[in-house]
């Protein structure tokens, strides 16, 4: 609905709601609709990449691949939504397809993730993988459709029910529905993660991936019946066309134009856009010109997505080697990413109220592209903090794990004599049969310190073996104990909390200050188009995660943090001096000024000297 249209014809076409404290009823379905399904997208994407990794048994690099992709093809899809619902079907009717699409996606994931459907042999292990490489990739693909399609859609849906009188209940719903955003993204983090480990199958008991899937699939499935629920009191408007068709073509034929004009005979124009004045109109030229002005400054921000999105992959992966045991609760790997949530919650409104006016009253001026160039720091010292924590956890691989190989396990042992003292043996192998590399005279000074674990497997041999060499008493063999078997990873999860504040405090500055610097920049009626522009660059972030995943191949991991880091502190350093040349302007005032001599124009078009004089006009601009 269009600020400008009658308010008679607008209550006319709004439906049959009714108003509670001031606020259409017909909102309200919509913040639940809104809730549901980023519970249903954020509680998927939690698990998505354990998935990939302990159920389809895809490597690290191929994971972290595909779930880029898919965050990728869920920030494209934006722009085909909002020219569907613009140009074709209106919000309405494509929120409700593309909802249809999106719940059949969750379902078909749903569906991968049944291990017993394929395991014939009922040994808890697919048998027929290809089958559900496939549901879950198709799956992906329409949940990619759904979402990225409604994405531009349903906070627009929910502005359009209301009427010129209620700004104020307009911009308090704006709030309840990023309210609602978080909420769900919060509650799925957290839930998610203890459905997946959970046991659950008919034949044999594996990790429940198709809980966690399913309960998502039903929260979308819930969304859309909520959302239709509220049909008869919605206002829907009909589609008015695509601005962002609009300014494609306009592009489009200066770029032309340009081009058949490239010889020297035809003068130069103050800019490339000039050249679309034949055929366009003045002020839609001067509005695209705004709008390139902020795209061109696009060019470095896709790196700190690059960064910001593989919290989701690349740090859930790393929290998997780590020890999740807080005392009273036990966090899973992919829970850590609940973190973020919470600590945005908890920064931007300290970040509003206090670091800000702080920073305001110290006599700095803190421009919203200074915000973003500090929150891009702050995303690169998280990743530098994740590059400490993966050496960490490979000096703490080393230390802990002994060279004892039985077929493909590492075992630890504590050998404890009748006099109760401890030694460590740290090196010795065992292939095949037990084979000693060490020899023993070696194993006089590293006895020292005791282990963790000792195999049950070798307790046998390697008592026969010691109670030959050591000089033991008689009962040696009674002495040696087994005492359990070393868990795998003692880097504590909560080492993680830092490089997720840090990554949090970045998107708080460089995410919140950038979308709203955009809409100050933007024209009146393209604020949509730089919000596709902003989507834009999450993409093409995550497309940057494909080609450094698969075409580097860098084996240490905390190599490709610091990579990374780098690479994001170099587009900063290239945003500032970007951002040091930028000249902030009011949109509104440039549209004023282009709509003041449009009015000229068309008083001189009404005199006959006013037409001979644009006549004139015309034939020296045809002639340029």
């Amino acid at each position: 609905m269009a600020d400008n249209e009658d308010p008679k014809k607008e209550r006319k076409n709004r439906g049959k709601s009714k108003e509670v404290c001031g606020y259409p009823i017909s909102i309200f379905f919509i913040v639940v609709n809104e809730f549901c399904e980023r519970f249903s997208y954020y509680g998927m994407r939690a698990v998505l990449v354990l998935y990939f990794k302990f159920f389809l048994r895809w490597d690290d690099d191929l994971s972290t691949s595909i779930y880029h992709t898919f965050v990728a093809l869920c920030y494209l899809t934006p722009i085909l939504g909002a020219i569907v619902a613009d140009s074709w079907l209106g919000k309405f009717k494509t929120i409700i397809y593309l909802s249809i699409v999106y719940a059949i996606g969750q379902v078909a994931m749903a569906v991968s993730a049944i291990h017993d459907i394929t395991d014939t042999d009922r040994d808890g292990t697919p048998d027929n993988m290809i089958f559900h490489v496939v549901m879950s990739m198709v799956g992906l693909f329409l949940i990619a459709l759904g979402t990225g399609g409604i994405k531009p859609c349903v906070a627009a849906f929910g502005g359009d029910q209301f009427g010129d009188h209620q700004e104020k209940q307009r911009r308090t719903f704006f709030s309840v529905f990023y309210l609602c955003i978080n909420g769900g993204s919060l509650l799925s983090t957290i839930i998610t993660p203890i459905l997946r480990a959970q046991e659950c199958g008919i034949y044999s008991q594996q990790k429940c991936y198709s809980l966690a899937f399913g309960v998502p699939a039903a929260l979308m499935v819930v969304a859309l019946v909520v959302f239709i629920a509220g049909s008869g009191m919605y206002y829907k408007a009909e589609p008015q066309g695509n601005i962002m068709l609009d300014v494609s073509k306009c592009i489009g034929f200066a770029i032309k134009n340009r081009y058949r004009h490239r010889s020297k005979q035809f003068p130069k124009r103050k800019h490339w856009m000039d050249w679309a004045e034949e055929k366009y109109d003045k002020l839609l030229i001067a509005q695209i010109k705004m709008v390139l002005k902020v795209l061109f400054l696009y060019i470095p921000l896709p790196v700190f997505w690059t960064l910001f999105d593989q919290k989701g992959s690349r740090w859930t992966l790393q929290a998997t080697t780590m020890d999740g045991n807080f005392g009273l609760l036990v966090i899973q790997p992919d829970q850590m990413q609940t973190v973020n949530p919470i600590l945005i919650l908890t920064l931007v409104p300290i970040m509003d109220s206090v670091v800000y006016p702080l920073i305001k009253k110290c006599g700095l001026n803190f421009t919203p592209l200074k915000r973003m160039t500090v929150g891009m720091v702050m995303a690169a010292i998280a990743f530098f903090c994740a590059a400490v924590v993966q050496l960490q956890i490979d000096v703490s691989r080393k230390q802990e794990h002994i060279d004892h190989q039985v077929g493909d396990h590492i075992f630890l042992f504590l050998f404890i004599s009748e006099k109760r003292e401890k030694y460590r043996i740290q090196l010795f192998k065992v292939v095949c049969r037990v084979l000693i590399r060490k020899q023993f005279n070696e194993f006089n000074d590293q006895l020292k310190n005791p282990c963790v674990s000792l195999s049950k497997t070798f307790v046998s041999h390697l008592t026969s073996f010691f109670c030959c060499c050591c000089v033991c008493c008689s009962q040696c063999q009674e002495s040696i104990t087994v005492i359990e078997e070393i868990k795998p990873n003692s880097v504590h999860m909560a080492l993680q909390i830092p490089q997720y504040f840090f990554i949090t405090a970045g998107e708080v500055m460089f995410s919140v200050t950038g979308l709203e610097f955009s809409y100050s920049q933007a024209p009146s009626n393209m604020k949509a188009v730089l919000q596709a522009g902003w989507l834009l660059t999450v993409a093409i972030g995550n497309f940057i995660v494909l080609i450094v995943a698969e075409a580097a191949k860098i084996p240490l991991k905390w190599a490709e943090y610091v990579l990374f880091a780098s690479l994001l502190i170099a587009m900063c350093v290239l945003f500032s001096i970007m951002a040091y040349f930028y000249t902030y302007i009011d949109p509104t005032e440039i549209e004023a000024q282009f709509k003041t001599t449009t009015n000229e124009d068309d008083e001189k078009k009404s005199s006959p000297a006013g037409n001979h004089g644009n006549t004139v006009e015309l034939s020296g601009s045809k002639l340029l």
